[in-house]
């Protein structure tokens, strides 16, 4: 591992050059970059954002249809994009309220708007000092890495790279305004069960979030020799910010719930995509559910604890096939929100904006865990993709 003096952030602010895990200094920003995953908009879309989706993978058309038929169910629309123009009207009217004179800039990283066409439309603004929102709380190569590669592979691919800056806030899987919906979501649906008459015991509460490979997973987080690195055990970061968030939840519901202190709960994963020979984070949710009612559970709150908003992991595989096996499986089952646009989380994430704004050290920032407040630059070789292997990446220590 390099020593802090060799330490190179490309592409970054002054403030956030040096490599220090924290950004405690004031750092003035020109505007947010509101970075999203993209979703199609039209049956004809499907198979070419698939294609972006997968990009540098050979897979043939035939295989990307077997994926198709989710977009295809709901007229080829992921709701995701207008999920996102809708985040964005709510930072902005978050942001004027508090009188921070900052635009959102919106791109997607596989469908338009492209994070392209949003960074050239900032430089051409003169808007050249960037702090980059990605739509993912947590840890890995795909919520949080491939993110950076992007900033940088855009910087690069547009000549901007040496007039533009783009910095990122911190992971926020922990942060209060994060969590809330969720400690929202499950409370009512706990309560819900309970007052029907329910035990305690007989209800049970399923985190859920995208599965990944297990290779990705154990490389989630700072590695061995940094400063910040810990032994997070099996499914390093990206599996322990989960359990941390899931365990802050119950918590706050078991204190608003009578009873709830008796009910249990699991992290599941959802939405495996690789080959049977490639091993992926479980258990899956469908098969979770499959085993409750031999464990005399009768009815389980399904917790889409991975996700910002409603896209299509959401409504497919949770709202379609988990509900599906639920039914099969004689349960009753309710499927709790995500953040979306609540209000709480909007307030959160301007929250964090001001964070970086303002130098805010990190023993005064809002955590729930005790896994935070997580870093504001990735520690070298957070997240590698061992399979691609390392690209250049913004917001954060090279490589």
């Amino acid at each position: 591992m390099s020593s802090p003096e060799q330490r190179v952030v490309p592409f970054a602010s002054p403030a956030a050059a040096a490599g220090g895990p924290y950004v405690e200094e004031s750092v003035s920003y020109d505007a947010i970059l509101l970075a999203g995953f993209g979703g199609p908009e039209g049956q004809d879309d499907v198979i070419p954002f698939l294609r972006n989706v997968t990009r540098g993978r050979g897979i043939p058309d035939e295989r990307l249809e077997e994926v198709a038929h989710h977009y295809r169910h709901f007229g080829g629309v992921s709701p995701i994009n207008a999920q996102n123009r809708a985040l964005k009207a709510a930072l902005e009217g978050e942001l004027a309220r508090r009188g921070i004179d900052l635009p959102v800039y919106w791109g997607n990283r596989n469908w338009a708007p492209y994070l392209d066409e949003a960074v050239k439309d900032a430089a051409s603004a003169g808007d050249t000092k960037l702090l980059g929102l990605a739509t993912s709380a947590y840890s890995s190569f795909s919520s949080c890495r491939q993110y950076r590669e992007d900033f940088a592979r855009v910087l690069i691919e547009t000549g901007l790279g040496d007039t533009v800056t783009i910095d990122k806030v911190r992971q926020f899987f922990d942060h209060p305004g994060f969590v809330q919906p969720f400690v929202d979501g499950v409370r009512d649906a706990v309560a819900a069960f309970l007052a029907d008459g329910i035990a305690p015991e007989a209800v049970r509460v399923l985190f859920s979030t995208h599965s990944i490979p297990t290779a990705d997973a154990e490389r989630s987080g700072p590695r061995a020799g940094d400063e910040l690195h810990r032994d997070l055990g099996e499914g390093g970061a990206y599996a322990a910010q989960h359990l941390a968030v899931a365990e802050a939840v119950m918590t706050a519901v078991a204190a608003e719930v009578p009873g709830a202190d008796r009910v249990a709960w699991d992290l599941v994963y959802q939405s495996r995509s690789g080959p049977a020979s490639q091993p992926w984070l479980e258990p899956d949710v469908n098969d979770a559910i499959a085993g409750l009612p031999a464990a005399g559970v009768r009815a389980v709150a399904i917790v889409p604890v991975g996700f910002m908003s409603d896209h299509m992991e959401v409504l497919w595989d949770l709202d379609t096939e988990a509900m599906d096996a639920a039914a099969e499986a004689g349960i009753r089952a309710v499927r709790t929100p995500t953040p979306g646009v609540d209000p709480a989380f909007v307030s959160g994430l301007v929250d964090l904006v001001e964070e970086r704004l303002r130098g805010t050290p990190a023993g005064e920032r809002p955590h729930l865990t005790g896994l935070g407040p997580w870093f504001d630059v990735c520690r070298p070789a957070c997240c590698e993709n061992v399979r691609a292997g390392f690209k250049p990446a913004a917001a954060g220590v090279a490589p």
